[in-house]
């Protein structure tokens, strides 16, 4: 579940400062997240002259801080990192992110701040997006800010988290929600999906799909993919979708018919649309759309291909269909989600 919003603009020659609080009971997996997503980002090369300069640009300023003093900091394995920087950290954040810890205590157990976090969390500035990793959402919960929203965490805590925050509306069946200036995740590789979407929303589709081949994970996973599968997940040895659906991306200009997909594993339409689901959480027409909605934001990014050509390119086959979908997925038309990127591009 996401949706595009513009954030405050970081000020031009200094990289976009993400800080992240280590909290005691650390996950460390979960900690690395955001210094591999953000800080593999570059800059495109815009200028041939500077080309291999901008290549080096980072995009993003990542660094790390403690609840309290400067110090080691607990984990949930057999090792304690060394945190060197203090909560004042957050004082300097664009973005500030919290990921998962097993040591929440109060937190996770009444839904109250202890004092220590409460006088972290009071240097964060106004206007400073806000992001959580899995049950870090707890710690964002539990100082009010998300009250009257949509958020979510990992699917076996939504249940007490919900009943713990009640102002808060809670969807357990997501990837990540994005809310603006404030995104939560799911749980552990949720928070992949989610850094990359960051990345993809503030330097759009090429930059994000580069950190993804360089971190070796899919590039796109939608927020409102399933967190987990429902259904037991098929045995090895029976057939999946996999071809289907590298046939279909490079078929998406065309028509694609259900029919045409399940041709492509020997399966009846019913029995590749339940395998389909099984395996993506997703119905095959969904599935779809969103590769093409995907297609589109790089066409839009990357070319100055009128937008007529765009829909055909990108499989809607007229302009009206894609502007439907794209205001539906993006809540904006492709002109204006044309012309944001490139200012955005340009800033």
């Amino acid at each position: 579940m996401a949706h595009d919003h513009d954030h405050r603009p970081t000020p031009p020659h200094r990289p976009h400062r993400v800080v992240v609080l280590a909290l005691p009971g650390l996950i460390p997996f979960e900690l690395g997240i955001p210094q591999r997503i953000f800080g593999l980002a570059r800059h495109p090369a815009r200028h041939p002259s500077r080309q291999r300069e901008q290549r080096h640009e980072r995009l993003y300023e990542v660094v790390t801080c403690a609840v309290g003093a400067p110090g080691p900091v607990r984990t949930d394995a057999d090792f304690s990192i060394l945190v060197e920087h203090g909560p004042e950290a957050l004082a300097t954040a664009d973005t500030v992110v919290v990921p998962a810890s097993y040591e929440l205590g109060p937190v996770h157990e009444r839904g109250v701040l202890t004092p220590e976090l409460a006088a972290a969390l009071a240097h964060v500035r106004p206007g400073t997006r806000l992001v959580s990793i899995c049950t870090g959402g707890y710690v964002l919960a539990a100082a009010g800010l998300l009250d009257g929203r949509p958020a979510t965490t990992h699917w076996s805590s939504a249940a007490h988290f919900q009943q713990l925050f009640p102002r808060i509306r809670v969807d357990a069946d997501v990837l990540f929600i994005d809310d603006g200036d404030v995104l939560t995740s799911a749980g552990v590789a949720a928070g992949i999906d989610l850094c990359l979407h960051i990345v993809r929303r503030d330097h759009g589709s090429a930059v994000a799909n580069e950190v993804a081949r360089r971190t070796v994970v899919p590039p796109h996973r939608d927020g409102g993919q399933a967190q987990y599968i429902r259904r037991p997940v098929p045995e090895p040895r029976l057939a999946t979708t996999t071809a289907a659906r590298t046939w279909a991306l490079a078929r998406l200009h065309q028509p694609i018919q259900l029919r045409d997909m399940a041709e492509q594993e020997s399966m009846s339409v019913r029995t590749f649309t339940r395998r389909f689901r099984e395996e993506s959480g997703i119905s095959p027409g969904q599935w779809l759309v969103r590769q093409r909605v995907e297609r589109a934001r790089q066409l839009l990014e990357s070319t100055d291909l009128p937008v007529d050509r765009v829909a055909r390119d990108a499989g809607f086959g007229t302009a009206q269909s894609m502007r439907q979908h794209l205001q539906t997925v993006l809540g904006v038309p492709p002109t204006t989600y044309r012309r944001a990127f490139r200012a955005r591009a340009s800033g």
